[in-house]
C-alpha cells in the first residue's frame, strides 16, 4: 500500500492495521469459526475500546454504519450474541501474548526516538510503578467474585513504566479476584532490576523486602508503622519537608536500607523505605510523588476506555476485557509515538477519537499546531456604563428594581 492510499484510509483502520496480530493468521485457530475469525474478533473489541462502544448492540450498529471498517475487519455481518459468546471463549493467554507484542513495539519506538527520554531525571532514571485497581461487579451475576456481603470485585494488578513525564505505559498486568492482596501479587510484577520500583503500603512485607534486596532490585516504597526499624546512622536532611533521613535495619535483615520520613503540603506524614542511597532526600520524595501517575492511568483507562462497563459476567470474559483495554491504550500510544506528537495522552486520545472515521491525512493535519491570526485592535478603553437602566425584558420576564442602600436612606430622611 502506497503512502497516498494510507493517507486516504480511515484512521480507525490504520490504527487496527498496527496491531501485531500475525499469530492469528493460522487457519487451525479458527476451525469452525469461519464467519468470525479470532483476528477479526480482537479488532472489533479494540475498536469498541477506542471508540467507546457501550454495548453489543452498539457494536453491531457501528459495524453496519461503516462498510470500510467491516472490510478492514473482514466481516460481512455480525450479531451481538455471537460477540458475547466468542469473547467468553477466547483464551486469555492469546490476548496476553498480543499485549506483550504491543509493549515490545512501544519499547522499540521509544528506543528509536531521536531524543531518547531518560526518565524523570538522569540521576533518577526510569521508574516502574506497581499498584492495583478494583472493579466492582454486579452481586447477583458474579457470585464467583465474592469478597464480603454486598462486595463483589476483581482487581487489575499493574506495572506502569514511567519513561518521562509525557510517556507512561503498562508493560504487565495480572488479573485476579478481589481477595488477592497487593503483597501477594508483588512476586509476579517485581522481577527485573532495570528500573526503580515505586509502591504503596500494600506491597512491602519483611519477606518481600528481603527478596528484593537479594535480587538487587531498586525500590522506593511506603511502609506502615507496624514495621519496626533500627537506626544505624543519621543523615542531615537537605529539604525542609524532611523529618528524618537515616540508614536503618528491619527485622532480621543484615543489609541496611535508607529511611526517609517527610511531610506533604497538608502536613501528612510519609514513611519511605528505599535502597537508593545515591539520591538526595528531595529526589526520594519526588520519586514517591511520581506514584500518582498510576492513579491517573487507572482513572484515564476507566473513563476513556469504558473499562468499568463490563461486557461479560464470566471470569474469562472479564480477564479478556482487561487485556483488551490495555492493548487499546498501547495502540493509541504507538500512534502517538509514530506521529511524534507533543500533545498529552488525553489531548491526543481525544483528537484520535474525533477523527477515527476521518482519513489518516486529515488527522495528521489536525495534529499540527494552528497559527492564530491576531484580529484584536489592541487595548481599548472600557466604556463607562450609563446610569440609565437599559435592560430589555420584553413582556414575559418579571423584573424588580434593586434600590441602593444610600437611596433608601435618603428616601426615608425625605419623608420627615
Amino acid at each position: 500500500m502506497n503512502k497516498k492510499s494510507i493517507g486516504r484510509q480511515l484512521l480507525i483502520c490504520q490504527c487496527l492495521s498496527l496491531l501485531p496480530t500475525e499469530d492469528f493468521d493460522c487457519p487451525l485457530i479458527d476451525y469452525g469459526n469461519y464467519k468470525l475469525t479470532t483476528k477479526s474478533l480482537i479488532k472489533i473489541f479494540v475498536s469498541a475500546q477506542l471508540d467507546q462502544w457501550s454495548s453489543y448492540s452498539h457494536m453491531v450498529e457501528k459495524l453496519e454504519a461503516y462498510p470500510k471498517l467491516r472490510k478492514e475487519l473482514e466481516i460481512e455481518e455480525i450479531s451481538g450474541s455471537q460477540l458475547s459468546r466468542r469473547i467468553n471463549d477466547l483464551p486469555t493467554e492469546w490476548l496476553q501474548k498480543l499485549f506483550i507484542k504491543v509493549v515490545k513495539k512501544i519499547k522499540s519506538l521509544i528506543d528509536g526516538m531521536k531524543k531518547l527520554p531518560k526518565g524523570i531525571s538522569k540521576e533518577i532514571g526510569r521508574l516502574k510503578i506497581v499498584d492495583s485497581t478494583e472493579i466492582r461487579l454486579p452481586q447477583q451475576l458474579c457470585d464467583w467474585s465474592f469478597i464480603s456481603k454486598g462486595h463483589h470485585a476483581v482487581k487489575m494488578h499493574t506495572r506502569l513504566v514511567v519513561v518521562s513525564e509525557e510517556i507512561v505505559f503498562p508493560d504487565k498486568i495480572v488479573p485476579s479476584i478481589g481477595t488477592v492482596s497487593d503483597f501477594e501479587s508483588a512476586e509476579h510484577l517485581i522481577e527485573e532490576s532495570d528500573s526503580t520500583y515505586v509502591m504503596d503500603r500494600g506491597f512491602p512485607s519483611k519477606k518481600n523486602l528481603m527478596d528484593w534486596q537479594a535480587k538487587n532490585i531498586s525500590f522506593v516504597v511506603r511502609i506502615t508503622k507496624s514495621l519496626r526499624l533500627y537506626t544505624i546512622e543519621e543523615f542531615k536532611p537537605t529539604h525542609p519537608s524532611v523529618i528524618q533521613d537515616a540508614k536503618v535495619l528491619y527485622g532480621i535483615s543484615k543489609i541496611p536500607l535508607r529511611y526517609v520520613e517527610f511531610l506533604d503540603d497538608e502536613g501528612k506524614v510519609y514513611r519511605i523505605l528505599t535502597s537508593r542511597f545515591d539520591l538526595t532526600d528531595h529526589q526520594i520524595m519526588e520519586i514517591y510523588r511520581s506514584r500518582w501517575a498510576v492513579e491517573l492511568f487507572f482513572k484515564w483507562i476507566k473513563q476513556h476506555l469504558k473499562f468499568t462497563k463490563i461486557w461479560s459476567t464470566k471470569p474469562q470474559g472479564i480477564w479478556n476485557q482487561m487485556f483488551l483495554a490495555v492493548i487499546a491504550y498501547g495502540l493509541s500510544l504507538i500512534v502517538k509515538l509514530q506521529m511524534e506528537s507533543q500533545k498529552t495522552a488525553w489531548e491526543f486520545f481525544r483528537l484520535l477519537q474525533t477523527y477515527l472515521y476521518q482519513t489518516n491525512a486529515s488527522f495528521k493535519k489536525a495534529l499540527k499546531p494552528k497559527r492564530v491570526k491576531r484580529v484584536s485592535k489592541g487595548r481599548r478603553k472600557v466604556p463607562i456604563p450609563s446610569k440609565k437602566n437599559t435592560l430589555h425584558v420584553g413582556t414575559v420576564a418579571l423584573v424588580k428594581e434593586v434600590v441602593p442602600k444610600e437611596r433608601r436612606k435618603d428616601n426615608r430622611l425625605g419623608n420627615y
